[in-house]
């Protein structure tokens, strides 16, 4: 058989490779996005009391119905916007599925897709698989600060969707209101669609707000803006996201959402409808993350490892060049199998490979790992 890969350039994901060298050697497993601590007892619970009650067949399409009214409870209270359950929200499988809904829905064979690298490294492959061409404006340490008009240069008629990412995987930066201000205008009379990925939106710092697509009702008409339960409530691996663009941009997205998972599990989508009726399960999480990020950086005080800024996410750069000039890979490897501690490339994140000396730890640890690794770190 001849067998022609969509996606010829793509192999084992470095998560999977770096998680799975962790594994290997007993390393502290900085590298790979998730807490190791379980999501709260009552949570649990209830997922359990729903499987009891005989919620494990298929949900609605569109995500069960309380949840959905939750969110949109969730989003007015926050957010001061108003979107409705019924034609606005579709719970998915994850914020991947729904990442990935949202590029099929409307990226054709030859549709151009604006990307902002380093990025979650799930947008190119998935603009790939459906003939979409990748279009990148890359940006640079140490601040990854977007130049948005070079961003307007890179638009032509085939442009298709720009995706962003607030707070922004893997840098810990964040988009501010000037920034959505800019995009707002910089598409103003184009059919350009936005997918804009805001599942770290709880994971925020230092008091900064979080400046969503759904706060500017010129952008959000035009926007699919992308959740993840996974990583509010500490279970990644339960995977249960959602989506929320206006009707019309909906409607499309269910078409290709309803053919490619159908719906999402049924037991946990019950369980967090009834988890959201307490607020505080949520608005807590800046704080949270923020004691995390700031012990580990006290933790990190006495490597040589030079910390960038980190706004939000649980992620945190570092900058290795002071201590070697190795290629990022090489550097991640070696500090996994000396040292015992394993990180992720940013290298990786970018299509080019481009190699800043930088690497990323992930903080949604205990503090007693945090610790250990940072001693562990010293001694590079």
């Amino acid at each position: 058989m001849n067998i022609q890969s969509k996606l010829p350039n793509v192999g084992t994901t470095i998560f999977t490779v770096m998680s799975g060298l962790a594994n290997q050697v007993g390393a502290i497993n900085l590298s790979q996005g998730f807490p190791n601590y379980n999501p709260s007892p009552r949570l649990q619970k209830l997922v359990t009391e729903h499987m009891e009650r005989g919620d494990n067949q298929y949900a609605p399409m569109p995500g069960v119905q309380l949840l959905r009214e939750r969110i949109a409870g969730k989003i007015e209270q926050i957010y001061d916007v108003k979107v409705d359950p019924d034609s606005e929200i579709t719970v998915t499988a994850g914020g991947t599925q729904a990442i990935f809904c949202a590029i099929a829905a409307f990226v054709r064979p030859g549709d151009e897709v604006i990307l902002l690298e380093p990025c979650y490294d799930s947008y190119r492959p998935s603009v790939e698989t459906v003939g979409g061409i990748p279009v990148i404006h890359a940006l640079r340490a140490p601040d990854y600060r977007v130049d948005w008009a070079e961003v307007k240069k890179l638009i032509t008629p085939r442009t298709r969707m720009l995706c962003i990412n607030t707070p922004q995987n893997p840098t810990g930066t964040i988009l501010t209101a000037v920034d959505m201000l800019a995009i707002q205008e910089m598409l103003r009379g184009t059919d350009v669609l936005v997918m804009s990925d805001e599942v770290y939106e709880h994971l925020i710092f230092d008091g900064e707000p979080h400046a969503s697509a759904l706060l500017f009702p010129e952008l959000y008409a035009r926007s699919l803006a992308i959740y993840s339960f996974g990583k509010t409530y500490h279970n990644t691996g339960w995977k249960t996201g959602y989506c929320v663009a206006p009707p019309e941009i909906t409607r499309e997205f269910r078409k290709v959402h309803q053919f490619n998972v159908f719906s999402g599990n049924h037991p946990m989508q019950a369980a967090f409808a009834d988890f959201m009726a307490d607020p505080a399960e949520y608005l807590g999480l800046p704080d949270f993350y923020q004691r995390k990020r700031d012990f580990f950086l006290e933790s990190m005080a006495a490597t040589r490892f030079r910390p960038l800024t980190c706004k939000g996410t649980y992620f945190q750069l570092f900058d290795y060049s002071a201590i070697s000039d190795e290629p990022d890979l090489d550097f991640c490897k070696r500090i996994t199998l000396e040292y015992g501690v394993a990180a992720i490339p940013v290298s990786a994140f970018y299509s080019d490979g481009r190699d800043d000396k930088v690497i990323r730890l992930c903080f949604a640890k205990t503090e007693d790992l945090l610790e250990k690794a940072g001693k562990a770190l010293k001694k590079v």
